[in-house]
């Protein structure tokens, strides 16, 4: 008997193809027949540098063959210890403790639990956390919990922990979410623990954008009200909003920073939760009792630490900045063909991020018109796979002018079509 692979946000009763692929090189992915198809998404938003970066891919084989995997409770290794000092060079100054994990969601947990554990050892055990609307934050519990509710978790109710929520702050409604966040932070009778926001892009909410200024004002009302603030960069960092990390460009030193995906290129599963001395200080000390509670059995893996130093070495030795920027500029031209047409809404961008809305009545991520796009791509060999309506694409670094000119051609194709038929 063989068993089936139960594929994940898949639906498979709606029996959608899904291709097997058999190698990956740079912006591309390779089926056996040798087809290749563009990754315009770096596949789900992890691959920075590209598909089997030589450099990563060989600290990878050198490290699996001196020390694969052990324990990281009361033991250490040194591609864990390089990593932690490499970090230096790339995270806010102020987060000088970082603790490892295994995935974004994870990050989050560890970053929710930090923000409790400190104000519970203060002696002051503050419970409320703050997010935003149509956040996104990963899909295990305590991320789902300070996630959108909908779809997504809706079965899941019953699991899931009440926050404070303020709106998204659209064009025009700044101050509303402004005023919201401060009636939240200065409530004396339920003092909040911590907000935690996407900072100036929101994934899976559709790729909604505010400004670097509203995310520095919201940081400094968590500041005057002693809320802890916390940054979950595990989609926005390494480069995808322009600079390595999006609160770069507000001028924020978060309390606490999740990052993951792009920590090791993308290539294998790591991340990091930095924070600040003041979390670090309220879990230490000679009482047992208060350690941080909170571990994997994978915990700063050697292969994975290993994989991202050659990440960290690539940004200090490569022109990854450059790359950035000619997707930058390469993005912001389409833009300009683009606002020629009538038929789409929302066109914006945000670093090496692109989105734009079909209009299609239905207008979230259950559309139907989702399946549609994501069909129309893939016969075409290139991998997109839109949020319901909401088109964007993310691609790895290394692409070149020819594969992006093919992405923006099929976007075309994909408004002329779904508008006029």
């Amino acid at each position: 008997m063989s068993l089936n692979i139960w594929h994940p946000f898949t639906q498979h009763g709606l029996g959608e193809p899904i291709r097997e692929i058999a190698r990956a090189e740079g912006a591309a992915l390779y089926l056996a027949d040798g087809i290749r198809i563009i990754d315009a998404i770096s596949s789900w938003w992890v691959q920075t540098h590209g598909h089997c970066h030589p450099k990563i891919v060989a600290a990878i084989q050198d490290q699996s063959a001196r020390l694969d995997q052990m324990i990281f409770a009361g033991w250490t290794h040194e591609p864990a210890r390089k990593l932690a000092e490499g970090l230096a060079d790339f995270l806010p100054g102020s987060l000088d403790h970082i603790f490892f994990s295994d995935s974004g969601s994870t990050a989050v947990e560890v970053a929710l639990k930090m923000a409790l554990g400190y104000w519970h050892n203060l002696g002051q055990p503050r419970q409320k956390i703050l997010v935003m609307e149509h956040s996104y934050h990963g899909d295990t519990i305590g991320a789902m919990s300070v996630g959108a509710r909908g779809v997504f978790n809706r079965a899941y109710a019953p699991l899931l922990f009440d926050v404070g929520t303020i709106p998204f702050p659209e064009a025009g409604t700044e101050q509303d979410m402004l005023d919201q966040l401060e009636v939240f932070c200065s409530d004396s009778t339920d003092p909040p623990a911590a907000l935690i926001v996407e900072p100036l892009i929101l994934g899976a909410g559709g790729m909604k954008i505010y400004s670097p200024a509203i995310l520095a004002q919201m940081a400094a009302i968590c500041r005057v009200h002693d809320v802890l603030f916390i940054a979950d960069e595990v989609m926005t960092g390494w480069g995808r909003t322009g600079t390595i990390f999006a609160c770069q460009q507000a001028g924020v030193e978060p309390d606490i920073l999740c990052t993951a995906k792009g920590l090791t290129g993308g290539v294998i599963p790591l991340a990091v939760t930095a924070a600040s001395d003041a979390i670090y200080q309220a879990h230490f000390s000679d009482d047992r009792a208060e350690m941080f509670f909170h571990s994997s059995s994978f915990t700063a893996n050697p292969i994975a630490c290993a994989a991202a130093n050659a990440n960290l070495a690539i940004w200090r030795d490569e022109p990854v900045q450059d790359r950035i920027d000619a997707i930058i500029a390469s993005h912001r031209a389409f833009s300009d063909q683009l606002k020629r047409k009538s038929n789409i809404s929302g066109l914006r961008q945000c670093g090496t991020i692109l989105a734009l809305e079909i209009d299609d009545g239905a207008g979230d991520y259950m559309s139907d018109l989702g399946p549609m796009l994501l069909g129309f791509f893939r016969d075409r060999n290139i991998l997109i796979r839109p949020l319901g309506n909401t088109i964007y694409i993310m691609p790895p670094y290394c692409i070149d002018p020819a594969d992006m000119e093919t992405i923006y051609a099929a976007i075309e194709m994909a408004i002329d079509h779904f508008t006029t038929s």
